[in-house]
């Protein structure tokens, strides 16, 4: 477990951790992301896919369900999804895709089953602490 205090400028610090963790998978992996809304999710999706020197616009992908960047970085926003419905939807075969997978709002039950299927995942949680962001990279 890593734990940063860090300014919302500051994200690359943890970026860069991320990066060194996923070699150890070679870069295959599924990064669930926890926080309160407007905590930094996809703030920190849009640092990672710009840390690896691609302009793509990055948003939350809530009402698509999914992104892809750089033909390798998938992006999933389950807000509205319940494990059942994203099952539904065949999205448990896109984590079969290689590539970095960052799941927003993954809860515990999606987390377990993931790992249950042998899948490397990694749980990063924000959370606001005034003026600053906790970052705490777990996997």
């Amino acid at each position: 477990m890593k734990l940063f205090l860090i300014g919302l400028e500051e994200v690359d610090t943890v970026v860069k951790e991320l990066k060194k963790k996923l070699k150890k998978f070679d870069n295959e992996c599924i990064v669930i992301l926890r926080g309160d809304l407007a905590s930094g999710k996809t703030t920190f999706v849009k640092n990672f896919v710009k840390s690896l020197g691609d302009k793509e616009l990055v948003t939350s992908p809530t009402f698509s369900l999914q992104s892809v960047y750089n033909n390798n970085i998938f992006h999933y926003d389950v807000y509205n999804k319940s494990l059942d419905e994203f099952i539904a939807l065949g999205m448990l075969e896109e984590f079969e895709k290689e590539g970095i997978h960052f799941v927003e709002w993954g809860d515990e039950k999606l987390e377990g089953l993931l790992k249950s299927y042998g899948f490397n995942v990694m749980l990063l949680e924000i959370e606001k602490k005034d003026d600053k962001r906790q970052y705490i990279l777990n996997g």
